[in-house]
């Protein structure tokens, strides 16, 4: 098990490096200047330059990297250009409101996912199985900011349970607020990942009913469904693990069009923001985090494979 974790560890930090160095060269192909953004349009040639060199922007890509990756590896994601704020402390305070963002979505997105994946399957040629499996076709099909704009129009408009937007001055001080204004933004992105992951459930519990230990199961005087059940919906859970770890990627990306959507000041929005005023050291930072949190999921989800399933240890 050591071993196992030493080796996909690092594989992780490997990982980890690679993505900094495509995150860096990627974001200095981008058009514009910082420098000439900070400085002003009326700004002449020679202080714009002056700024370049004051910022370090002049110096060698290779030199501005190992800067950058040197201080991520003590702990400092850098120092805002424009604002000369500590962007750490900035993701910190942003990922309260992402973080429980993301929690709040993959568990819609599970309760969904799960049960209602089980049923279709097992309610398959039915009418609730037909009916189960049309919806979710359907929703995996809807673009999460148009999802999101119907449940404003329901929850917020015609009923006037939920805020439409924004979340409170106060952060978590006021913890029913804060919650209140991530319900709508959560289940938006919950139903359509929650639609797309039932589809796989639903194919993963057919797969296991074909399976040689539920038709013994089943011989031996189990029901169809009570061995599947007892047998085959067990062995699929690993499956679904690993699908809800992979999902952690699509929930991140969804967050940014969703915090856009709803004001959320969480990190998508404020990397929207930084994107467009080109502040390369808070957006390649901000990326790394969350390229890191999806590799740690994947990291983390693999150990749990290896911890669960006996074969995947015999063949280590």
């Amino acid at each position: 098990m050591l071993r196992y974790a030493l080796t996909r560890g690092a594989l992780l930090i490997a990982g980890l490096l690679v993505s900094s160095a495509l995150i860096f060269v990627t974001l200095r192909v981008l058009p514009g200047d910082v420098a000439q953004l900070i400085a002003g349009t009326q700004a002449s040639r020679e202080e714009v330059e002056a700024l370049r060199e004051s910022l370090g922007l002049n110096a060698p890509l290779a030199t501005q990297y190992l800067d950058w990756i040197g201080g991520i590896f003590r702990g400092d994601l850098g120092t805002s250009l424009l604002s000369g704020a500590s962007v750490g402390e900035e993701i910190v305070e942003k990922a309260q409101v992402t973080v429980p963002l993301g929690i709040l979505s993959l568990l819609i997105a599970a309760l969904i996912a799960v049960p209602f994946g089980i049923l279709a399957a097992l309610r398959r040629g039915r009418p609730a199985g037909t009916a189960l499996s049309v919806a979710a076709q359907a929703l995996a099909a809807v673009p999460v900011v148009w999802a999101g704009l119907m449940l404003i129009v329901v929850f917020s408009v015609w009923l006037g349970w939920l805020p439409p937007q924004g979340f409170p001055r106060t952060g978590w001080a006021t913890p029913g607020a804060a919650l209140e204004s991530l319900v709508l933004p959560a289940l938006t992105i919950g139903v359509v990942e929650g639609a797309m992951l039932m589809r796989f459930v639903r194919s993963a519990t057919l797969q296991a009913a074909r399976e040689d230990f539920v038709r013994t199961a089943a011989a031996k005087g189990l029901s169809r469904t009570r061995a599947l059940i007892q047998h085959g919906i067990p062995a699929v859970g690993l499956s679904i693990i690993t699908v809800l770890g992979l999902q952690i990627a699509s929930i991140i990306v969804g967050a940014v069009a969703i915090e856009q959507l709803f004001t959320l000041p969480g990190i998508g929005r404020m990397l929207v923001a930084d994107v467009g005023t080109r502040d390369l050291i808070k957006v390649q930072s901000e990326l790394l985090v969350l390229t890191g949190f999806v590799l740690v999921v994947g990291f983390l989800v693999d150990l749990q494979h290896h911890v669960i399933d006996p074969r995947q240890r015999e063949a280590a």
